[in-house]
């Protein structure tokens, strides 16, 4: 009997898990990447972040500073399952390369520690998933160190990310005594020692705390879902074999979190987070279809290795061997050889070769089929965000989103020999990089760098010193400054009139301009963001009655408006926190044209602001420091000093952890500063926070109203 290659296909994508690690920056997410490698006999060596020998942090710069850098993705066997795995980085700098895997994924493990809990980037990326749809589960890292506590750290998970988290298990040992863990589906005790992983029956000393918190587990998923409430009801229990199977759809819902517990660096806990991963987490099979348009009309495509092909490209990386392109594959097969077309520019491109990564190594094989996250040799042109799809069947699927760079340096090559091959060399981080915004300052003529933070930026120069031999000079880190309306005008009236042989040009408008106050129009303009109809902060609307300015015509005002936005009146800083309302307008029968009402639009907005009051304003962070009781008093007031806005502290275990928002400006040098005041004893994380008000930075005419 013949088998069915298609079913045969359908059948491996059932074994398929497309997911990413996501976590705080030293929760723990490297560490438990290399368990999980190890465990799966992907790697015969333990890898270790202090000893720069992990598989994932391959960078130089990475195994020198001791963080995640980079996106790095492998892949490993378990229970008969392939887990392509992406390690993601944690610290706030580096979050675009989290947004672009998370566009990939089908789900994630969020890392925790089990002292700090819920940390400040570990809620950001939450958040990202969130906006994505991933379903998560958790693992609770780091239960063997002093003042760990499983129950504090998903009471966090419960009030700062506002889940529902479901613990499948219960520890056994407390800090340095953390030996195990009860598994409350199957109740049986899982422990660790001396290397070995053994599996037996649930001390009598925990038996009846496992009993409650099994009772517990059955009633949260109980008022969850509908199956296990049924169960519940008519037997006052929940078998072991529903819930798995009710745990699996709350996880791939986003209503519930598995939680599991562990220590990555004891290697305590990684077989049991491996099969809550199979058990619960989605194939490309139960994720929704990818949806995209063609010819601006909405399609799906489901995850099908018959379908058309499409894919999309999350990662540029240029290697010494050449330009590797990594794309995740959402339906349809791909064979070495194949010409695929580029949806967004219409090119055409060949693919050279396909490769399985293992992070900086790299096996051949034929084809990728839907599911797949591989890298390709041989594409020329494309970009991240990028759509590859079968030149038959075109599809534009949605890019990752990109976040507005906040920090700038100027940079220039030592020797003007080495000129041209710094603009080569920046050329190449940008396309690696896309949140790496590189431009030549009008003023000055300097060549200025802007990324989403300082760390960011030495990580970029640094990478032109080692990688490219180019020493280059750089100047002293500029934050990104925006400009905002403080007090309107209404009425103002603007006449665009040109005549120079020929059809002129006419429009008539007139304006009202207000700052962005209200909650719905600030939600409007977020969504009109989201949708990837225009910047955030910003909405347009029109109150023009009778037909005096046809609806094109309208719409051109607006795009007018919108290309004033990008220079504001007190700096030329783009301009953000504004509604523009066309209250009224006159047409000509035969020099009115969208052009005309466009460039009216610019050029009335640009008087408009002018005439407001507006008021500088600059990017401020929320900063987390954690420093000894003893220290406490010197940070405070050295924040006090940077301008800082005392959020709250709080005390754990010697420690005094103190959140402020703080302008980004004066955190430049923050590390070297906090370091000399705690004797090396204080650390500190930053996440962004938007903007506020400069001090003294305001200006314009009064308000005519």
């Amino acid at each position: 009997m013949r088998t069915d290659p298609h079913r045969h296909l359908t059948d491996q994508l059932n074994g398929v898990r497309n997911l990413g690690i996501l976590a705080h920056v030293d929760a723990g997410k490297t560490t438990v990447t290399e368990r999980i490698l190890y465990v799966t006999g992907a790697t015969h060596k333990r890898g270790e972040v202090h000893d720069g020998t992990t598989v994932t942090d391959f960078d130089s710069q990475e195994r020198d500073r001791g963080i995640t850098i980079f996106a790095a993705a492998v892949s490993c066997v378990w229970d008969g399952h392939r887990i392509n795995l992406i390690d993601t980085p944690g610290h706030v700098d580096f979050s675009d390369e989290v947004e672009r895997s998370l566009r990939v994924l089908d789900g994630a493990i969020a890392v925790f520690d089990g002292v700090a809990g819920v940390e400040p980037q570990s809620e950001s990326v939450w958040r990202r998933a969130d906006r994505y749809g991933v379903p998560r589960i958790a693992f609770v890292n780091k239960l063997d160190r002093a003042g760990a506590d499983l129950d504090t750290a998903v009471q966090s998970i419960r009030e700062r990310l506002h889940a529902t988290p479901l613990v499948v298990q219960l520890p056994i040992g407390r800090e340095e005594a953390f030996a195990g863990v009860v598994d409350l589906l199957r109740m049986r005790a899982l422990l660790w020692a001396g290397g070995a992983f053994t599996e037996g029956p649930v001390p009598d000393a925990l038996l009846e705390e496992a009993q409650r918190r099994r009772r517990v587990l059955e009633e949260t998923v109980a008022e969850l879902h509908p199956v296990a409430l049924e169960e519940f009801c008519a037997g006052s229990a929940i078998s072991a074999r529903t819930l798995a199977a009710v745990l699996r759809d709350l996880t791939r819902t986003g209503e519930g979190v598995v939680v599991t517990c562990g220590s990555a660096y004891r290697d305590r806990g990684i077989e049991p987070l491996l099969d809550a991963v199979v058990s619960y987490l989605p194939s490309p099979l139960d994720v929704p279809a990818v949806r995209g348009t063609r010819d601006g009309t909405p399609q799906e495509r489901a995850a099908d290795p018959a379908a058309p092909f499409a894919a999309l490209v999350f990662k540029v990386n240029s290697t010494a061997t050449g330009r590797l392109t990594y794309v995740r594959v959402y339906s349809g097969t791909v064979r070495k050889g194949d010409t695929v077309l580029d949806a967004g520019t219409g090119r055409t491109e060949r693919i050279g070769r396909i490769l399985r990564v293992q992070a900086d190594r790299h096996t051949e094989v034929d084809r990728a089929v839907a599911g797949d996250i591989v890298a390709v040799v041989g594409l020329k042109t494309s970009r991240t965000g990028t759509t590859l799809c079968a030149p038959t069947a075109p599809l534009l699927l949605e890019p990752p989103a990109a976040t507005d760079p906040v920090v700038s340096v100027a940079v220039e090559a030592r020797t003007g020999a080495d000129a041209d091959r710094l603009a080569a060399v920046l050329a190449r981080l940008a396309e690696e990089d896309p949140s790496l915004v590189v431009r030549t300052d009008t003023e000055t003529g300097q060549t200025v760098l802007s990324e989403m933070g300082e760390l960011h930026l030495e990580v970029a120069v640094e990478k032109i010193r080692r990688a490219h031999g180019l020493e280059v000079g750089v100047g002293r880190p500029q934050v990104a400054h925006r400009e905002t309306v403080a007090a309107g005008v209404s009425g103002l009236l603007y006449r665009h009139v040109k005549q120079d042989g020929g059809a002129g040009q006419f429009a008539h408008v007139v304006l009202d301009v207000d700052p962005l106050e209200a909650a719905q129009d600030a939600q409007a303009a977020q969504d009109a963001q989201d949708a990837g109809d225009g910047a955030a902060g910003f909405v347009f609307r029109s109150t023009v009655v009778g037909g005096r300015v046809p609806r094109e015509y309208v719409r051109a005002v607006e795009a007018g408006c919108r290309d004033a936005l990008a220079e504001g009146p007190l700096g030329g800083h783009p301009v953000t926190g504004l509604r523009v309302t066309l209250t009224d307008g006159a047409t000509h029968p035969k020099d009115s044209s969208e052009l005309a009402f466009r460039a009216a639009g610019r050029f009335a907005l640009r008087e408009a602001l002018r005439a407001c009051r507006m008021v500088l304003l600059e990017p401020v962070v929320e900063v987390t420091v954690a420093v000894p009781e003893d220290a406490a008093g010197g940070v405070l007031g050295d924040l006090a000093a940077r301008r800082g806005r005392i959020l709250g502290t709080s005390a754990r275990t010697g420690t005094v952890v103190i959140t402020a928002i703080v302008p980004l400006a004066e955190v430049f040098g923050y590390a070297t500063r906090l370091r000399s005041r705690t004797q090396g004893r204080g650390t500190f994380t930053t996440r962004a926070a938007g903007h506020a008000p400069a001090p003294g930075a305001a200006s314009g005419g009064e308000p005519s109203r």
